[in-house]
This record gives structure tokens, C-alpha cells and sequence, in this order.
């Protein structure tokens, strides 16, 4: 008579997993290769998100391209357990710099952390979910993701993120809220020279407009911020423009005082329209981001995983002040956002000094030291039996279309 054999080792699926990566770890840096040499911008990553199907139906997963209808977003998914990982691959560059947020090794890192998960899914009970997310730079893909229920089976979402500076613990890395919105003031045109006098001046209002922004950033609450830029302010020096066009954004470290400087930031715009004598007006550019939001049991089985990986992680409290469509994902779904270093990395994220370091051999150990990360992290959450039961509790207590609403400002 036969017995059946043991269970795998918790170590055994560990050991599988870093196996896992380093065996496909060739083919995982030429991949990263790939989408960094294609640098498509917001909403245009067709031939990245081609890859990324590529590599994950290669692999045995059920893929779609174009997926929850969003044309450059991919659906990579395998298993049968009752714990669902959304694992997000991001893959658009930056216009001018390429991929100098280093979202090569985003992509990179979830789909190793997916390949590594395949071989020990029905020993953990997991079923796989790659996301492959376009627009996180402008735009949000996440957020049209999460409109059309991408997350509504998710018992928790991972992804990873480089960074030029050393691991720190994740619950005390803080990102921030923002939101991007176009201004436009409306006067009157005349000549510059012959009848200044009949002209209401779009252009000083623009110009004012941002004196106003200029004096109130002292007096913004800590981690807020605004910037913004006059992108069309007349065509010639001896017309008064009747229009002009501002981009601007605002970023807070919390979603109560982000509504706050929002208040400020546009009385900034309504002096300089009453001090001119313009109307104005303000649209939304793009979908507003939330800060991310760590869960406690996943952000401590990531900050143990890199510390097994070499990489120590610093305990002290971190506001980067830059923002994610991932924070929206971790408002309604247990979540990490977490970063990598790039070792010997001496350059800013947005620069071009960056989307060198994004390919260079430090970047390729970041792409597959966060797989192994993010694998790992799964892991844990699937075989942790608290953290397991946790996991599944919130997501059985959420009701139907929690996760799909787009965040209020």
C-alpha cells in the first residue's frame, strides 16, 4: 500500500521559490531589458504589455491582454486555491527620461514573483493573479482597473518599487495623496501696445497665480506640497492672451488634510482671477491617488523576507512624498507597496541618472530580489495560519463592489 507523500516544508516552498528565480534569472533580466529599451509612455505600453503576456502564457498562465477593458493591461492567472494574490507588474515610462522611475524592475519583480509562485500554488493554496498595470506615472491605471473589479476577488495585492536609497521598514514609509488639475483663466484680448487698457489679462492672472502658490507653500501643513506651471499663456508679445492654461497638483500625507490644501491651493487661482478680472475654471487631469496604506502582517513578513535576503531593513519614520496608484488598491484591499534599493544608486527617481541605474547590475539584482521578495511575502500570507485567516475574513466581510469605488477628493 502507498502512503501518500508529506506535505512540503514551509522551507522546502521557500527554497522552491528562490530556485525559482535564480533558474529563470537570465530570462528575467533580459525581459527587463526589453521593457526598458521599449520606454512607452502612459497609456501606449501596447508592445510592453505584449511582453508581459508573452513571458506569463508561456508559463502556463490563463492571459489576457486588454484585460477588465483597459487596452495596454494584462491578466495573468493560476490556481485554484482559496487565497487570491494580485500580484501588479507596472511597465510605463516617464516622457523625456524614460524609464527613470525604474518601472522595468516593477515589472521584472511581479512577474518573477509569479513565476516563483506557480511550483508551490496547490502546496499553499494560492491562485495567482499577475496584474499587469499600465499609467501609474499619469493617469492611474489602477484606478480603471479597480472600476472595472480587477481586485474584487483579491484577498491582498503586493508589488515592489526601486528606490536609490536603503531598504527602511515598510509601516513607517509614508507616501501621499495628490490630485492633478488643468486651470484655465478667460479675459479679453488687445493689442499689447495700442490699447492695453481693453485687455483682461489671462496671462498675469496665470503669472499672479502662481506668486499666490508661491507665498502660501510656507505655510502648507508638513508632508503637503503644490507645484504647477503655466502650459499656455499666449502666442505672440504684442497681443494680450484672452486665455491661459496652468497644470497643476497638490499632495498631502493624508486624505483629510490633502481636501484641506486642495481649499488653499484653489483660493490661490480664485484671487488671481478676482485680482485680474478673468473668469476661471478647473477640471481634474487624471484620477486622484491615495496614500498607501500597509497591512500590519503582510508589511512584517516583507520587512523578515528582505532581511533573509541580505538586505537590512532601517527602522525610522520616512515620508517620501511621492505618490501611487497602488495606495488606492490598499485602501480597499490588504496591501504592500514596497521598496527596493538600488545599491550605489547616487540619482533622484525622474532623473536620467536613474534610468541608468533602472539596467544596471545593481538594478538587476533590485528586479530579482524584490521577485523573490514579493514571492516570499505570498507565501507567508498563505501559510501563516493567523495571518491566512485574516486575510480571508476581510475579504469575506467585504461586500460586493467594495473595492471598484474611485476615491472623492
Amino acid at each position: 500500500m502507498t502512503q501518500n507523500a508529506p506535505a512540503p516544508s514551509l522551507q522546502e516552498l521557500r527554497s522552491s521559490v528562490l530556485d525559482t528565480v535564480d533558474t529563470a534569472g537570465d530570462a528575467l533580466l533580459e525581459f527587463s531589458r526589453t521593457i526598458h529599451e521599449l520606454n512607452e509612455l502612459s497609456w501606449e505600453e501596447h508592445e510592453s504589455a505584449k511582453a508581459v503576456a508573452h513571458v506569463m502564457s508561456e508559463a502556463g498562465f490563463e492571459t489576457t491582454t486588454g484585460a477588465y477593458g483597459v487596452e495596454t493591461a494584462v491578466e495573468a492567472v493560476y490556481g485554484t486555491g482559496d487565497l487570491t494574490v494580485v500580484v501588479c507588474a507596472e511597465y510605463d515610462a516617464l516622457p523625456g527620461v524614460g524609464h527613470a522611475c525604474g518601472h522595468n524592475i516593477i515589472a521584472t519583480a511581479g512577474v518573477g514573483a509569479a513565476l516563483a509562485l506557480k511550483p508551490v500554488a496547490d502546496a499553499a493554496g494560492l491562485r495567482i493573479k499577475l496584474l499587469g498595470t499600465p499609467a501609474e506615472e499619469h493617469g492611474g491605471g489602477k484606478v480603471e482597473l479597480l472600476k472595472a473589479g480587477a481586485w474584487e476577488d483579491a484577498a491582498f495585492s503586493l508589488m515592489v518599487h526601486g528606490s536609490p536609497q536603503q531598504e527602511n521598514e515598510i509601516g513607517k514609509t509614508h507616501s501621499t495623496a495628490v490630485e492633478r488639475l488643468e486651470v484655465t483663466f478667460t479675459g479679453k484680448e488687445a493689442h499689447a501696445a495700442a490699447a492695453p487698457w481693453a485687455a483682461v489679462n489671462a496671462g498675469a492672472a496665470a503669472t499672479l497665480a502662481l506668486t499666490n502658490l508661491a507665498m502660501l507653500r510656507q505655510h502648507l501643513p508638513p508632508h503637503s506640497n503644490a507645484n504647477a506651471f503655466i502650459s499656455q499663456a499666449g502666442e505672440a508679445t504684442n497681443i494680450i492672451p484672452d486665455s491661459a492654461t496652468l497644470q497643476v497638483e497638490y499632495r498631502a500625507g493624508d486624505i483629510e488634510t490633502w481636501r484641506g490644501v486642495k481649499h488653499r491651493v484653489l483660493a490661490c487661482f480664485e484671487g488671481a482671477a478676482i485680482a485680474t478680472g478673468c473668469s476661471w475654471e478647473h477640471r481634474q487631469t487624471e484620477y486622484p491617488y491615495a496614500p498607501v496604506l500597509t497591512h500590519e502582517g503582510l508589511g512584517a513578513a516583507w520587512d523578515a523576507n528582505l532581511e533573509s535576503l541580505g538586505r537590512p531593513v532601517l527602522h525610522e519614520t520616512a515620508f517620501g512624498g511621492g505618490s501611487t496608484d497602488m495606495g488606492n488598491v490598499s485602501q480597499v484591499v490588504p496591501a504592500i507597496h514596497g521598496m527596493i534599493w538600488v545599491r550605489g544608486s547616487e540619482n533622484a527617481p525622474h532623473t536620467v541618472g536613474f534610468t541608468a541605474d533602472a539596467i544596471s547590475p545593481a538594478g538587476d539584482e533590485a528586479a530579482l530580489d524584490g521577485a523573490k521578495a514579493l514571492a516570499l511575502t505570498a507565501l507567508d500570507a498563505a501559510l501563516n495560519p493567523e495571518l491566512r485567516a485574516e486575510l480571508l475574513r476581510l475579504q469575506a466581510e467585504r461586500e460586493s463592489g467594495a473595492t471598484t469605488p474611485v476615491l472623492e477628493v
